[in-house]
């Protein structure tokens, strides 16, 4: 992944000075949606305890969704916060493809008249304040918080794509495309949002059954995996983003956090009902449509006769 020409964006909180603790691994939901703000590790790991023990998972899970947000209290800091584009490698890799994200959906929503609201993506260690319920953990992984349009990223979820979920090889350069994949992920529902995509959702779940809110939550992840295969194709046009080995490893890490996936790893067995990010396949397929394609409308998945 060819980094050097792409712009870097100013809009980085950076609270990886702060303590905190905890350690997990996952790839978030938007928080205040369909799944409680639980990523993918704590549902996988609490999915073993309960199969472990005899309980069924889904007590687990409710209790996690109750009480999450007040077991633990984020660390308040006196300092004053890092804004603008942090000066250390990993800090300046963030912001770069947040920048080049920023400046693709400026560009595709100013074709349609509209004004593209940059997000405020935050860096931390481990857990800090949000504004969507609780506290951001690691354990959650990265998500979309919609109340304040920040995207929170504890970045040794990167280590996990490499050596937990096997998603890249360790220490390749093309992870480095699998670690963008997944912040332009979470711009995608940054995206969601400014379309009102997310609101509607969210209000048409709570009338619906579980495994119906679950079905639509997956479409809207399958979307932002496409928003962020659209990112990838209008990135590569300007800058000549893509080197041998990049679209590869994001297809190995999208393949790698599908559900059927985790489910299997977790339970020994796969519960489509439950999904609610989509199946490996399915991740791989609207990530190749917008990577192929480039456009929002080829990423329409509530209209998709196949998921």
């Amino acid at each position: 992944m060819r980094l050097d020409n792409l712009p870097e964006s100013d809009n980085i909180e950076d609270r990886r000075g702060e303590d905190g603790g905890g350690r997990g691994g996952g790839f978030g939901m938007p928080m205040g949606m369909g799944g409680g703000g639980l990523g993918i590790g704590t549902i996988v790991v609490l999915g073993l305890i309960g199969w472990a023990l005899g309980i069924d998972p889904r007590i687990l899970i409710g209790g996690a969704e109750m009480v999450g947000g007040s077991q633990r209290e984020a660390p308040q800091s006196t300092q004053q916060r890092q804004t603008g584009a942090p000066d250390d490698q990993m800090g300046k890799f963030v912001s770069r493809v947040l920048g080049s994200a920023d400046v693709q959906w400026k560009d595709i929503f100013a074709k349609e008249g509209q004004t593209y609201r940059a997000p405020v993506l935050v860096l931390y260690n481990e857990v800090t304040n949000q504004a969507c319920g609780g506290v951001a953990q690691a354990a959650m992984g990265p998500f979309y918080c919609p109340a304040d349009r920040k995207i929170y990223l504890d970045t040794s979820f990167f280590r996990d794509i490499e050596r937990r979920f096997k998603g890249c090889d360790a220490g390749s350069r093309s992870c480095q495309f699998a670690q963008a994949y997944v912040i332009t992920h979470e711009v995608g529902h940054h995206v969601q949002n400014l379309l009102g995509i997310l609101p509607k959702v969210q209000e048409r779940q709570r009338g619906m059954s579980k495994a119906d809110a679950n079905h639509l939550q997956v479409m809207v992840e399958l979307q932002a995996d496409c928003f962020a295969g659209v990112w990838a194709n209008r990135s590569d046009k300007q800058w000549q983003l893509l080197e041998p080995g990049d679209v590869e490893a994001a297809m190995r890490t999208a393949a790698a956090i599908g559900d059927d996936r985790l489910q299997m790893q977790a339970r020994g067995r796969v519960v489509p009902d439950s999904f609610t990010h989509g199946s490996s396949a399915q991740r791989q397929r609207w990530f190749e449509t917008g990577l192929k394609q480039g456009t929002i409308a080829a990423c329409n998945t509530f209209r998709a006769a196949d998921l």
